[in-house]
């Protein structure tokens, strides 16, 4: 039995959604046990090019078993979009998907609220994605919210009139037009209709699977610095995205996870607000339109910066990472040098990133090390020996600083354009 946990070492959109792609191969359960729809999984296989938000990435191996634990709040459109999508491409996942009824819905007042807080908040904005995750988090832990089992205790009904009444007082007092419950519901018994066949309790599911030697595979949403208590807050998320998360989001206990998987882009990308280090002001730069990408969630074009080996070595010592999974290092060619931050010095001090907050993270000065690029093309190579040196170099120096092994490369967006060691 293995239970391994994929994590993102950085702010997210690591590629995570390709290493869970191709990892699930030899995995018997692929689970996501924390966020929600802010979270989104690109995936290119056989089947086609796929953003996923709530089912696991890894669903598209056929001997797979997906499971959405208690710890994931669901927006039910988007989870019946996805199904349906899925079931179009061929994946089919009657029978393989299943759902904790211990989730928590997002409710159309959370995605209101979410939009009416940022604007309230004007320049101190937090910059969420404004799918409702933060206030569906916060009805969570104070006993307001909504859950699956709701509808089969029927308890959804009331449930909904007392949290309408409370939440459409504060959509009117911020200047927001106040929902309708017979709309509210009627769409949401029709959401519970088309998702019943796939939820059920997960508990016994995964104890059996560990008693029986099964493998899982866990995959976070979000990052590592997107963390409640250990990302850039408030410029974070509102779940715990560090393994344990797994624990309480599905059932895992911490003493079965015998893999930590640490996704690493050869570079950092952020999206919203928050500190970035080693973000490259120069919008106009050969190296900010090389590096330029676009969200698969919000489509919002993401911040980027150079490759911040203190951010990864924080997240390794944070999750126990055992390994690591660089990915876009294709990205990097046809750089004559590049940089990268090994470290930090504040008031000409040095400093960890645990050691500031986030709005001092935004006043450190990050040290680089400047290493040669390679102009080399190297999308076709499959093994780590047909890296041209400076490539192979940079890999090297990623291993020293972390102290662990990296054992996949990414040089493609596809799943095969990986190399193995």
């Amino acid at each position: 039995m293995t239970v391994t946990a994929v994590i993102g070492s950085q702010w997210g959109d690591e590629g995570k959604g390709k290493a869970v792609d191709f990892l699930a191969e030899q995995a018997d359960y692929v689970a996501r046990f924390n966020g929600g729809n802010n979270a989104g999984h690109t995936v290119i296989n056989q089947f086609g090019t796929f953003k996923i938000h709530l089912v696991p990435s890894g669903i598209f191996a056929r001997n797979t078993v997906g499971l959405i634990g208690g710890g994931v709040v669901i927006d039910p459109a988007v989870l019946i979009e996805e199904i349906e999508m899925l079931n179009k491409a061929g994946v089919g996942v009657e029978g393989r998907l299943w759902i904790s009824p211990r989730s928590h819905l997002i409710m159309p007042y959370h995605k209101i609220l979410d939009g009416l807080y940022e604007e309230a908040k004007g320049a101190g904005a937090t910059g969420t994605t404004r799918r409702g995750i933060g206030p569906v988090f916060a009805d969570k832990v104070s006993y307001n919210g909504i859950r699956w089992t709701d509808f089969a205790s029927n308890m959804f009904e009331s449930r909904l009139q007392v949290q309408l009444e409370l939440k459409n007082k504060i959509i009117v007092a911020l200047g927001g037009q106040a929902l309708k419950y017979e709309e509210v519901r009627d769409a949401y018994r029709e959401y519970y209709l088309k998702l019943k066949p796939y939820i059920r309790e997960l508990f016994s599911l995964v104890q059996d699977g560990l008693k029986a030697n099964k493998n899982f595979l866990l995959e976070q949403a979000m990052g590592t610095f997107l963390d409640t208590d250990w990302g850039t807050y408030p410029f974070v998320t509102a779940s715990t995205t560090i393994p344990s998360a797994a624990s309480a989001g599905l059932g895992i206990p911490p003493r079965y996870i015998t893999n930590v998987v640490g996704v690493t882009k050869a570079y950092t990308t952020r999206v919203g607000a928050g500190p970035l280090p080693t973000e490259i002001k120069a919008t106009d730069s050969e190296v900010y339109k090389k590096f330029g990408e676009v969200a698969a969630t919000t489509g919002r074009v993401r911040r980027v910066g150079w490759l911040d080996l203190e951010v990864v070595k924080t997240a390794v010592q944070i999750s126990g990472v055992t390994e690591l999974c660089l990915t876009k290092l294709d990205v990097l060619s046809g750089l004559d040098e590049i940089q990268v931050c090994t470290r930090y010095e504040l008031s000409c001090n040095p400093v960890r990133y645990a050691d500031v907050d986030s709005y001092g993270l935004e006043k450190v000065e990050p040290i680089y090390k400047t290493v040669p690029g390679w102009k080399e093309d190297i999308g076709q190579a499959r093994s780590f020996e047909a890296l041209p040196a400076n490539a192979q170099n940079y890999v090297k120096m990623i291993e020293e600083a972390a102290g662990i092994p990296v054992k996949w490369i990414g040089v493609g967006p596809e799943r095969d354009a990986t190399i193995r060691r």
